[in-house]
């Protein structure tokens, strides 16, 4: 059919489209509605339908009738017929598929639009290539399809508009189908048309070769493109020492003049590098050096006013240059004079721009030789001009010396800030020696800098700010204060301290705070994050706790002169400054000094004075709506740390933390400890708080004012002029860019040790509110107003409106998922704290449903969706990052938080509304592939937040796993192969993550062991779900999954020590594994886990009898290490043989049993091996008559059956001495030995044994209790189970009744009331009426029929079917039992149960059973009527 597709279209004359376009018309509109009926009704024949789309392909040669046709619809009804005959019954169409084209061909040509319409329909173009492939052969419907292809794929240039433009709109003539000359000549058409355009209107005139050389531009290229071939490059060109000479065999026009050549030297980069950098070595003057330096200035530019970066880049070419020879003079060479001071300014301004292009992408050897530059000329470094002598100082008179040594220490400050930052990415021992030599040596210039006693230049504020910030940078990082020699840690931590106090006393404390100070506006921000990163740093290198009560602030009362400490209460006025981002760090002061005990009891201590105390303070802090995110996020962390300290349960004057005080001014009582706490959370109205906060939490990456104006703005700006400039950027929408003041603070990385400390690296990622939220007016009266919600006196701010309403009726600030973060730790700590108040509480708000259904798990893909874009734009892609981050920490404490729920109370999450949606959203998060694109820093917390789901995924089966499990077997059904292939990454993360591979196996082991238990329950799927099982067997995806998964953790189980805690949780997780999984077992078998533990194991026997004949004392820890190994290989030998043929073949081959049987003295004296052992032999034994058999052998092979039990020490023989001496034990021991001998008894071989040991003798010495509605107990029931087993077969029935006194004990036994026993001693003996030897014996027994003719008026269908089994046994084929059954109350029993089961209308499900019951009594009736 393809062979001759390249000439399919090629018509052999091409056809002429002509229309008629008259004016009057001869035929009707009812005419052609007519035939359009016939031709689309379905009833009418095929014939007639084809013979009316003739006729209308005649009358829409007529133009007028067009209009007609297509309202009718005819374009659609002839598409529908040709896509039914391609698609669906082409041979029953295909008579109508001409005329069809003919119609739609006319319709086409004559109407422009209808034409543009089905030219833009791809999939018609293929059906009707589809349909001349199909009528190839068919030339009418070949030229057809051709020409409708012509007229659809042309009628781009076809059109009117394209090349007319004098054509109106208003004619009304058919528009004629014209196409331009240059197609028509290019192709093959299958029509005649006319054409347009032998020149198009779109061609370029070019002038003239002799006019383009005239011009300028042109002629200038010409001679540039000549001399760069000629001389092969740019290179070689600018090599050239005299160009003039080499030149003169060229035209006058093809010479490049001296300012071209410049030109060429300047614009290449590499050459023009180079001749800087020349210049400012072999400068004689300060003059050329800072010329070069702002030529190499004008290179950095360009580069950042590139649209994309290059290799041929300033800041590429710059690394293959060695720029250091130039820049080296004069970081060594301490300036000497203002005009040396000058040109430093100028050196460094470019050495910062070079650094702050190469900030994150720096070469390590290049810091580490700025470092090395700076460190080893001290004193006399750029370090030590940070401290000036005094007598520098007063020298200080001229107003440009002071200027240029002004803005040499700006330069400096943030050279060395710069040098701070790109240190953190130095990871060899050489470089973070150097790095961390740096901060230390930096940190106590900038101690020096500090001189505020005493100091000239005390109010130098622009000078304090650079220190400050400085500083900021320096304890940004950790262990900043450990590389001195000299000075302690800890002794530079107290100095820092010491200093910032001062600031803060001088600037802040004594002037009343921020309303009244003239401290500049990022002297205070600078001072408090240096504050904050000082507490982390004395946390951490302070060896005790006594560092909190340096932070306390001592405060001198003048008219008193009383000395009193002021201790913490400094820090409360910070907590109400104007400033956001001072409020925010000075309460992660507060959070990392509530972090120690003492330090709670310091700051409640220092704000007893203040009304509502610490607690009430916070509190309000926290559930201000009109406060930003940040703010109440810290405020919340102090809260937490709080609720750390036991806080007790009553009124206890004597203790030291009583936690909240709560008092009431009309009773005069007060409260203190929970009860305190209860009141305060329920005055406060807090969970309807915290629910507030949920609904109106913002997850978006920006946040715009939609109701700001102009007019708003300017009103707002007039109304804060007293506001420092920083809070322009809280005016500005949040999408917009940090103000430079608060750039140290968003570039802040505090590394804490814990949630509770605060983080101050998220202030980048959160959203910031209007101006509105911080104007004077609230947060004038915050000190007054604070903590009046713990006390009960407190009035509502309305007469007629309640304490809710009205905070809500307040503007409301953005709420983040920061935030509520740490609202769900600060949950969690109340949950421990008071765990059914809270637990009644989060029920009554709904607050957990709110909480796991905030962020949903579709929100974070598409967010690292968006990571993973190729081409994002930089600036976005860090938003995202953020969010991303910010949604994975909510995420994580979300989880932690109903983890504490499900341990206080389970009931709190296992509901249907929150437990399904929060399955469906965990499983969806634990399947993000985290190898694919992510950076370092999101996979990390990403891992994170997945040790927090497993977690509580493991822990909401361990604490509900019944009720839970179908609902996290239906979730991971959705996810399996993901969430297993992630399970596999987790395993290989061992090392670097113990945390997540430890959660996420646990959580496996869970979750299979809960398979397992439904698997022995044996209980039907309710729900139409696939198990577990089924998931890890069956589903094509997940096999190989699975296979990967068992493959992993037992290469876990074989390199880690036994000792590892690693390898015990991997165990565990593949015993689980093995258990439920036939893949597992398939996996472990090749690769011969089996073999390998079977060796282990005779190893270990090896080891057990070399250490006992060394001193027992020396040995006794190494013979518990090896029992705890024999263990651990025996319990995944039975899991690996679990319902598993090849596996139990395998286990054969490398022999198990004659191991087991060499390790027996061993297990003998450890009854938790011997269970374990035992395990491994039931499940070996089950269902594999050759393991059986093989328990039989004296030796490692089989021998004859005498050899067998003339041997008398084969492991069978073992077995039955073991439960000989345990038979009247009722131990575990006891209970699996009879489990195991139950199996063994179905073997031959095995019964042989038995018999021939007299072990079945044991039976008659039970002790059975008096009384027949007693329970004859566990050992009874395990003789019965193993005793049936045995009468299974018929060489069993006789043997168990030569045993003397057999048939009377089960009669007895058949008696008892109690159902389980009963049964199997029914059943017992309805087996034993089947063997012909044993019919006499029990007709003659009258207790025994007089038992089984009893079953027959039983309650229990069961009991009835196998008493009436019985006695149909007992007759069949035995005629002197009539006699004994045709005794009259006998047969009495036989007649009424026949006759009430022909009345008994069975249930659906015993159908079967029924029917089995009435043949049997049949039968019965029938051999004794005969």
């Amino acid at each position: 059919m393809l062979s001759s597709i390249s000439n399919l279209f090629i018509l052999e004359r091409a056809i002429e489209l002509k229309l008629n376009d008259k004016t009057e018309s001869i035929f009707k509109a009812e005419t052609v509605e007519k035939l359009y009926g016939i031709l689309t009704s379905d009833a009418v024949d095929l014939v007639l339908r084809k013979s009316a789309a003739e006729q209308l392909t005649i009358i829409l040669e007529d133009t007028k009738m067009h209009g007609i046709v297509k309202n009718l619809g005819m374009v659609e009804k002839i598409l529908s017929y040709l896509n039914e005959c391609i698609h669906v019954d082409g041979k029953l169409m295909e008579s109508i598929v001409l005329p069809c084209l003919t119609l739609l061909r006319k319709l086409v040509y004559a109407d422009p639009v209808v034409r543009l319409s089905l030219a833009q329909q791809s999939s018609l173009l293929l059906l009707l290539f589809r349909v001349s492939l199909i009528f190839q052969n068919d030339r009418a419907v070949l030229t057809e399809t051709t020409i409708l292809l012509c007229l659809l794929l042309f009628d781009e240039v076809a059109r009117t508009e394209t090349w007319a433009d004098d054509i109106t709109s208003n004619d009304t003539g058919l528009s004629t189908f014209s196409l331009p000359v240059a197609v028509v000549r290019r192709y093959h058409l299958p029509v005649r048309i006319s054409a347009h355009h032998v020149v198009s209107p779109n061609t370029v005139v070019v002038p003239f070769s002799s006019e383009c050389l005239a011009m300028k531009p042109v002629s200038d290229m010409l001679k540039m493109a000549w001399n760069l071939s000629w001389y092969h490059g740019i290179e070689n060109l600018l090599q050239l020492i005299n160009y003039e000479k080499e030149a003169e065999i060229f035209l006058d026009s093809l010479k490049l003049s001296s300012e071209d050549i410049l030109v060429l030297k300047i614009t290449h980069t590499n050459y023009g590098l180079q001749y800087c950098l020349n210049s400012v070595i072999q400068a004689g003057s300060h003059r050329d050096v800072r010329a070069a330096l702002t030529r190499l200035s004008f290179y950095i530019l360009n580069d950042r006013l590139a649209l994309k970066s290059s290799s041929g880049s300033c800041r590429m070419t710059l690394k293959n240059f060695v720029w250091q020879k130039a820049i080296n003079r004069f970081l060594q060479v301490l300036p000497a004079s203002v005009e040396d001071e000058k040109l430093l300014v100028d050196v460094l301004r470019l050495l910062n721009k070079l650094l702050k292009e190469q900030r994150s992408s720096l070469d390590s050897d290049h810091l580490k030789w700025i470092l090395k530059s700076l460190l080893k000329s001290k004193p006399k470094s750029l370090l030590g001009l940070l401290v000036r002598p005094e007598s520098q100082v007063r020298d200080e008179i001229d107003e440009i010396q002071t200027a240029v040594r002004q803005q040499l220490d700006k330069e400096l400050i943030r050279l060395f800030n710069t040098l701070l930052f790109c240190s953190m990415s130095v990871t060899d021992r050489e470089g973070l020696e150097l790095a961390g030599s740096f901060r230390t040596e930096l940190a106590l210039k900038l101690l020096q800098c500090l001189r505020l006693t005493d100091a000239p230049h005390f109010y130098g504020l622009p000078s304090l700010e650079r220190t400050l910030r400085g500083m900021v940078h320096v304890t940004a990082l950790p262990d900043w204060s450990t590389y001195s020699a000299a000075v302690e840690p800890v002794t530079i931590c107290k100095k820092y301290l010491t200093g910032l106090l001062e600031v803060i006393s001088s600037f802040y404390v004594e002037w009343g705070g921020n309303a009244m100070s003239f401290m500049g506006k990022g002297v205070t921000k600078s001072t408090v994050l240096c504050l904050l990163h000082l507490s982390h740093e004395m946390m951490a290198q302070a060896k005790d706790t006594d560092w909190i009560s340096l932070w306390s602030l001592p405060y001198d009362n003048s008219e008193e002169q009383v000395l009193s400490q002021l201790g913490l209460a400094w820090l409360v006025p910070l907590w109400v400054d104007r400033d956001p981002e001072v409020r925010f760090t000075a309460l992660g002061i507060g959070s990392a000094l509530t972090s120690l005990e003492i330090g709670c009891i310091a700051l409640a201590e220092s704000c007893q004075n203040i009304s509502g105390g610490l607690w009430g303070t916070v509190i309000n802090i926290l559930l201000d709506q009109s406060e930003c995110s940040m703010v109440r996020r810290e405020a919340a962390f102090i809260l937490q740390n709080l609720l750390v300290i036991p806080i007790p349960t009553e009124d206890v004057k004597d203790c030291v933390w009583q936690g909240p005080c709560v008092h009431d001014e009309e009773s005069g009582l007060s409260q203190t400890g929970k009860p305190a706490l209860k009141a305060l959370l329920y005055h406060c109205q807090f969970y309807e708080h915290v629910n507030q906060m949920v609904k109106h939490c913002y997850l978006g990456c920006y946040m715009f004012d939609l109701n700001s104006s102009k007019d708003n703005l300017i009103i707002e700006k007039g109304g804060i002029t007293d506001f420092d400039d920083s809070l322009n950027f809280w005016n500005a929408p949040s999408s917009q860019s940090q103000s430079s003041h608060s750039q140290s603070t968003s570039e802040t990385m505090v590394l804490s040790a814990s949630p509770s400390l605060g983080s101050v690296t998220e202030l980048r990622a959160t959203v910031p509110t209007n101006s509105t939220s911080f104007i004077p007016e609230t947060v004038v009266d915050r000190l007054t107003a604070q903590g009046q919600s713990d006390t009960t006196t407190t009035e509502s701010p309305s007469q007629h409106d309640s304490p809710m309403s009205a905070a809500l009726s307040k503007q409301r600030a953005v709420v983040t998922p920061a935030l509520l973060s740490a609202v769900c730790s600060l949950l969690h700590n109340l949950l421990v704290v008071i765990p059914k108040d809270t637990g009644i509480a989060l029920q009554q708000a709904h607050l957990l449903t709110a909480l796991s259904s905030l962020v949903s798990a579709d929100l974070l893909e598409r967010c690292i969706l968006e990571l993973k874009a190729p081409f994002g734009h930089p600036c976005h892609i860090e938003h995202v990052k953020a969010q991303v981050l910010l949604l994975l920490q909510y995420l994580s404490s979300m989880s932690q938080l109903l983890k504490t729920c499900l341990l206080v109370d389970s009931q709190l999450v296992i509901q249907d509304d929150l437990l399904k949606p929060l399955l469906g959203n965990s499983f969806t998060i634990l399947a993000i592939r985290s190898k694919d694109g992510l950076d370092t820093e999101i996979t990390s917390v990403l891992h994170e937040t997945w040790v927090d789901f497993f977690n509580l995924l493991a822990t909401l089966l361990w604490k509900s796993g019944q009720i839970s499990f179908p609902s996290v077997t239906e979730a991971l059904a959705n996810h399996c192969t993901a969430i297993i292939d992630n399970i596999c990454d987790c395993i290989h993360l061992s090392t670097k993550f113990p945390a997540l591979y430890m959660a996420s196996l646990q959580f496996l082991s869970v979750l299979l062991n809960e398979e397992g238990r439904r698997q022995l329950q044996d209980k039907q799927n309710i729900c139409q779900n696939p198990t577990i099982s089924f998931l890890l067997d069956h589903v094509e995806g997940c096999q190989a999954s699975v296979t990967q998964l068992t493959a992993s953790i037992i290469q876990v189980c074989e390199r880690k020590s036994s000792k590892d805690v690693l390898k015990e949780v991997a165990t565990n997780a593949l015993l689980s594994l093995l258990a439920v999984s036939k893949n597992a077992q398939k996996c472990a078998l090749e690769v011969d886990l089996i073999d390998s533990h079977i060796e282990n194991m005779k190893h270990i026997h090896a080891q057990l009898n070399l250490d006992s004949l060394k001193p027992a004392k020396a040995q006794k820890k190494k013979e518990d290490n090896h029992i705890k190994q024999l263990r651990c290989s025996m319990q995944l030998l039975r899991n690996c043989l679990f319902q598993n043929e090849e596996c139990k073949m395998a286990a054969l081959k490398a022999h198990l049993v004659p191991v087991l049987h060499s390790l027996w003295p061993w297990l003998l004296i450890d009854d938790s091996s011997m269970q374990i052992a035992l395990h491994l032999l039931c499940v070996y034994t089950a269902n594999y008559p050759a393991g059986c058999a093989s328990l039989c052998w004296t030796s490692g092979q089989p021998s004859l059956p005498t050899a067998r039990s003339a041997a008398g020490s084969s492991l069978m023989h073992n077995i039955l001495k073991l439960a000989s001496q345990v038979s009247n034990d009722n131990s575990p021991v006891q209970q699996v030995v009879f489990c195991l001998l139950s199996n063994l008894a179905l073997s031959h071989d095995c019964k042989g044994i038995i018999q021939k040991s007299n072990f079945l003798q044991n039976f008659l010495c039970l002790s059975l209790p008096k009384g027949s509605h007693k329970n004859p107990g566990n050992v009874s029931t395990l003789w019965l189970k193993l005793l049936l087993n045995i009468s299974f077969g018929e060489d069993g029935q006789q043997m168990i009744m030569k045993i003397n006194g057999f048939l009377d004990q089960i009669v007895e036994m058949c008696k008892y009331k109690h159902k389980s026993s009963q049964h199997l001693a029914l059943l017992i003996l309805h087996n034993i009426c089947f063997s012909t030897t044993n019919k006499p014996k029990i007709l003659a027994n009258d207790k025994a029929i007089a038992v089984l003719s009893a079953c027959l008026e039983s309650d229990s269908h069961a009991v009835q079917r196998i008493g009436a089994a019985s006695l149909w046994a007992l007759l069949h084929n035995y005629q002197k039992a009539k006699v004994t059954l045709k005794n009259p109350s006998i047969r009495r029993r036989i007649d009424e149960a026949y006759s009430l089961v022909k009345k008994t209308a069975p249930q659906p499900e015993e159908n079967e059973l029924h029917a089995y019951y009435l043949k049997c009594l049949e039968n019965i009736v029938q051999l004794l009527d005969c």
